[in-house]
């Protein structure tokens, strides 16, 4: 697992819960599969540019927030 992978998890996580949202319900406002929420969250694995968007839309926050 890459590093990389893992940071980026790291920040969705703590964004996901600043808002107070659960896996599911941001995988369902993001219209993602909440299994690929959990894989983004534990650094399994690296979301496409599209997958980063929608999440990032969900959250409302910029892009650049979960790229830092």
């Amino acid at each position: 697992m890459s590093s990389g992978y893992s940071k980026l998890g790291e920040r969705l996580k703590k964004l996901r819960k600043q808002k107070g949202l659960t896996q599911e319900k941001l995988a369902e406002l993001a219209q993602i599969d909440p299994k690929s929420v959990i894989d983004i969250e534990s650094g399994k694995r690296n979301p496409t540019l599209k997958t980063l968007r929608k999440i990032t839309n969900a959250l409302k926050v910029n892009i650049s927030s979960m790229l830092d």
